[in-house]
């Protein structure tokens, strides 16, 4: 994919290149600066940018709201609707989109024509053009929005200007985010204006820019035009459009992806576009929200694991804590504190354990710091809520790992909304409800003679939450709501069930047994009663489930049936 973005946007360049190329040889390189055309939605830096524009001789034209925060700020700038003769009007829908407008963009400098219409109709050159445009993303995220005020944030004077500047950009720079403007600033003082080569990619930046604006815009339609808030969904709450085509922007290049070999880099859901139904968003517990405290470089394979370390605590309920190794449980624990937790979350699988990634649902405190920094402990990365100053000053000084150790601050961990996952195939990809609501225990039955009581309940409820999260086929060992042993990834579900109680070892005594999907012969019942497993969850469905659950009652162990199967491939 990212062979493909980088291809992707050679061609773009190659083509504006090509549009370059064919305007006359007596166009400059340097494109002197003499007016801007300002109207943003976003205003962040907007006053600096302005007035530093000023000092080098830039006049100033702007409208609304724009020209207000701009006049507020002490600046000098010329109103549109004066320069026009036409005022604004329609609540400000209709104020930029007039021919001294756009042809002050789009004439071209070295067509003689052109140069002779801006002389006889009085068109001013526009060589910067500043827009971004309304908020329509962050207004139909809100909650209760109406379709009449979404359709007041599409702008269409906004993208009109940005298209215009981007079309000719060979005259003109557009910038369409306050990250541009230091930029710009550079060019315009070193150079008296700005270089064909900034112009050409703030350019293709813009043509970005508002077809992902366009995106969102048609997404949102799509879904208000199905009649409900989901589209064509499951109950889960996750769409599958018609089409899809979401906007993402690179936040980060890494350093490499799974192997040293493969190129990789970090995606977001882009700020145009909003959320997007692959979950990414910029509210709530994430990646790519939080905060890194310290260590180095989060690698792609670090970035797999702490993501599936947030959704496992999401789910666990407060203090937990899981150990991951290779995108797979090793350790989890739930306790009366965190630090409780955290041992017996290390003391799962030790020997995994070591260069794991850890997930706290919990404030990192220094009890758990205490922990951490105990000898023999090596840790690639840990995400929690946040830290104790205290124990981010332990982390980070008192083990020999301090330095290098990925520290990440989320803010609070809580369920997230419905979400379509993605996975890439060859040509295509394949979209799901992400598995991260809890279970309905109403569905749930007690299929042996012999019930759990309310301790082994408690138990179970633990194995189940973490088998989900156990690559298939997916067995987990747990005692005292602490991951004991996992039996991941095998061919056959009987090996799976082998190797979770040669993990737990003697902890298997007492404890319990989940299975992701239902047992196909009664031989891993024989295995669990064997080892002295007290109680089994799984989902059921087999058409052996009569001989599973003889197999139990045999050996007295009980046995839920949750009806729900959680794969993991």
């Amino acid at each position: 994919m990212i062979a493909d973005a980088v291809a992707s946007q050679g061609r773009i360049e190659d083509d504006l290149f090509c549009e370059v190329s064919t305007i006359s040889a007596t166009v400059m390189t340097e494109t002197a600066v003499k007016n801007a055309l300002v109207s943003v939605s976003d205003k962040r830096g907007l006053a600096e940018f302005a007035r530093r524009l000023a000092e080098l001789g830039v006049t100033i034209y702007s409208t609304g709201g724009t020209r207000r925060h701009l006049v507020d700020a002490g600046l000098d700038v010329r109103d549109v609707a004066d320069y026009t003769g036409f005022p604004e009007m329609m609540d400000g829908r209709v104020k930029t989109l007039h021919p001294k407008v756009h042809g002050g963009i789009l004439y071209r400098r070295d067509n003689q024509a052109d140069l002779d219409a801006t002389t006889e109709h009085g068109i001013e050159s526009f060589d910067l053009v500043v827009v971004n445009l309304y908020p329509f993303a962050d207004t139909v995220a809100r909650p209760g929005v109406s379709e009449a005020e979404a359709v007041e944030q599409i702008d269409i004077g906004g993208p009109s200007m940005v298209r215009s500047a981007a079309k000719n950009h060979a005259f003109v720079a557009v910038a369409t985010s306050p990250d541009q403007y230091a930029e710009v600033l550079a060019d315009v003082e070193a150079h008296g204006g700005t270089t064909l080569e900034l112009r050409r990619r703030l350019a293709a930046a813009a043509f970005a820019h508002t077809a992902a604006y366009d995106r969102a815009i048609a997404a949102y339609f799509a879904k208000i035009t199905r009649g409900d808030d989901t589209g064509d969904s499951d109950a889960s709450g996750a769409a599958f459009p018609d089409v899809l085509d979401d906007a993402y922007e690179r936040r980060a290049e890494l350093r490499y992806g799974e192997n040293p070999h493969q190129p990789a880099a970090l995606y977001a859901a882009s700020s145009v576009s909003g959320a997007s139904s692959s979950g990414a968003s910029s509210s709530g517990a994430s990646l790519l929200s939080a905060e890194q405290l310290s260590g180095k470089q989060l690698s792609y394979n670090n970035l797999l694991d702490l993501d599936s370390a947030l959704a496992m605590v999401r789910l666990l309920p407060p203090p937990s804590v899981v150990v991951l190794k290779h995108n797979n449980p090793c350790g989890a624990a739930t306790g009366p504190n965190t630090a409780d937790a955290t041992r017996r979350a290390l003391a799962g699988d030790p020997v995994s354990a070591f260069g794991s990634i850890l997930g706290f649902n919990q404030p990192l405190d220094v009890a758990t710091a205490e922990v951490l920094a105990e000898p023999g402990l090596f840790i690639e990365a840990i995400v929690a809520p946040s830290y104790e100053p205290a124990a981010l000053e332990i982390l980070t000084n008192r083990p020999k790992w301090k330095a290098n150790v990925r520290l990440l601050a989320t803010g609070p961990i809580a369920a997230v909304a419905p979400f379509a996952e993605r996975r890439q195939i060859y040509g295509g990809l394949l979209v799901q409800a992400a598995d991260t609501a809890p279970d309905d225990e109403s569905a749930w039955q007690v299929a042996t003679d012999k019930a759990p009581d309310d301790a082994l309940m408690d138990e179970l409820r633990f194995g189940w939450t973490m088998v989900r999260f156990v690559k298939s086929n997916a067995i987990v060992v747990s005692r005292q709501q602490a991951l004991a042993g996992v039996g991941a990834g095998q061919m056959s579900r009987v090996d799976s069930v082998r190797i979770a109680i040669e993990k737990a070892g003697e902890r298997v005594g007492g404890a319990v047994l989940a299975s992701d999907a239902f047992f196909p012969f009664p031989d891993s019942i024989e295995l669990a009663a064997q080892a002295g497993i007290a109680a089994i969850i799984q989902p059921g469905g087999s058409r052996n489930d009569d001989d599973v659950v003889a197999a139990a009652n045999q050996y007295g162990i009980p046995m839920v049936l949750t009806a729900t199967r959680h794969f993991r491939h």
